[in-house]
């Protein structure tokens, strides 16, 4: 897209976007999860819809093209989620390091634990 134009990068308003799948998807639990989290957060009033569309336009475009539709989310989740000082990205870093502790499945974490 131009800079003439007026568009950012993920503007895709009225452009031509191709055939449209019109199977069904089967979501994955993890995108189930990421969208639960969207709700109960929201709810709470943890971050706003604005907020979550400010981190989405603000990951840039490689990021952008490069994850799926609930990747973007739960990035724009958890930057929020930082943002609103619910957790720190140190407090993350050893919350994700736990996790993976646990093993790489559900199974192998049930097995050790």
């Amino acid at each position: 897209m131009s800079d003439t134009d007026g568009r950012r990068w993920h503007d895709m308003g009225g452009q031509s976007a191709g055939e449209i799948p019109q199977e069904g998807h089967d979501f994955a639990l993890w995108e189930k999860r990421v969208d639960a989290l969207m709700v109960l957060c929201g709810g709470k009033g943890l971050f706003t819809v604005d907020g979550l569309r400010r981190a989405l336009e603000d990951m840039g475009e490689d990021a952008f093209e490069k994850h799926s539709y609930y990747e973007r989310w739960i990035a724009s989740v958890n930057q929020n989620l930082i943002e609103a000082g619910t957790y720190s990205l140190e407090e993350l870093g050893r919350k994700m390091d736990e996790v993976a502790d646990r093993g790489a499945t559900y199974g192998a974490a049930q097995r050790d634990g």
